[in-house]
């Protein structure tokens, strides 16, 4: 039976997780492709970019990492402490700062709504190595 993340999680007895995203289908995320005999080696440099962009942006620390031909590992802690003492204004800035696609002006007007704010507080904090692995192709 399946169970909930937000049931299954507990952010005071784990705060690190080891996160792993894997291409389909024979893709190559970076490396020589064999098949195709393309090299895709500077997607590399790219994926490690964006982790330490997306580790600013978010209260979250990259421990460990390894960017392979076909997929990636991540160690990665959620820096509780750190989100916690984040204002909401801040909260709506940084994810507006992260590229994911959400007008501005929306997230500005929730500003106003500290409830929801709050709310999407807790989503990030409790849920971060999926804004992560999302976000990094």
């Amino acid at each position: 039976m399946t169970i909930a993340r937000s049931r299954q999680i507990s952010l005071q007895d784990t705060p690190y997780y080891h996160v792993v995203s894997r291409c389909v289908r024979r893709a190559f995320l970076c490396g020589e492709d064999a098949h195709s005999g393309q090299s895709y080696e500077h997607r590399r440099q790219w994926v490690v970019d964006k982790l330490g962009q997306l580790s600013r942006l978010f209260a979250i620390g990259v421990c460990a990492y390894a960017v392979m031909s076909n997929h990636y590992h991540l160690v990665l802690k959620v820096e509780s402490d750190t989100a916690a003492n984040w204002s909401d204004r801040e909260v709506a800035e940084r994810w507006a700062n992260s590229g994911t696609p959400i007008f501005f002006d929306r997230v500005l007007h929730l500003v106003s709504r500290s409830s929801a704010i709050s709310r999407q507080t807790r989503e990030v904090n409790y849920c971060p190595w999926m804004t992560v692995s999302n976000m990094l192709l």
